[in-house]
């Protein structure tokens, strides 16, 4: 019986020291060590114009003025609500998904005005797992550019260096994909169009 306590107070010391450690210590750690050596990524990236926080690099918005670059779809709520993140949950082999893709694939090509046979590329019709995805691929970008380029009277050559600079290369350039930051390209093209 006499082992049975020492055994049952052992358990309960561990278990505490164990509480401490992994409820306490560690998160003040990770949590500290985020902040003193990532303080803006800690605090969500948010990015700031005129002293507002108008979003986040890391949460994608919708655009919807011809003026601006659009974000890929998204399946969270009524569209990039963080607190509805998720995806559709709809396959291939869903005719409700189908014939949402073909919808946005007949709006892509007459917003930005191309022609039928054109290839869209996937990330500009679909929506991300999370909903949430605040970056286009480059090739995206690219069908946009023109379309962009006309309703702000700017030339092509500008456009495509202002999403060359809002590019997020892929790590190492082989772990990821290469992906345009919507929210910074459209921030950057307000600034060079409102001087």
């Amino acid at each position: 019986m006499k082992n049975l306590f020492v055994e049952i107070k052992t358990s309960l010391l561990a278990m505490l020291l164990l509480g401490l450690i992994l409820c306490g210590v560690y998160p003040f750690l990770v949590w500290g060590g985020a902040n003193l050596f990532f303080g803006d990524k800690a605090h969500g990236s948010l990015i700031e114009k005129n002293g507002a926080v108008i979003g986040s690099e890391l949460i994608g918005q919708n655009f919807t003025s011809l003026r601006y670059f659009h974000s890929r779809p998204s399946a969270a709520g009524k569209g990039y609500d963080a607190a509805a993140s998720s995806g559709s949950n709809l396959g291939l082999t869903s005719q409700k998904w189908v014939d949402s893709v073909t919808k946005n694939i007949e709006d892509y090509r007459r917003v930005n005005g191309l022609a039928p046979e054109t290839k869209i590329p996937g990330d500009a019709v679909t929506a991300s797992a999370s909903g949430l995805d605040p970056h286009i691929s480059p090739k995206n970008a690219a069908l946009q550019s023109a379309r962009v380029a006309r309703e702000r009277g700017l030339d092509l050559e500008t456009i495509h260096r202002l999403v060359l600079a809002n590019t997020d290369r892929a790590f190492l350039t082989v772990i990821g994909e290469d992906a345009v930051n919507v929210l910074k390209l459209n921030l950057a093209l307000d600034h060079i169009t409102s001087h």
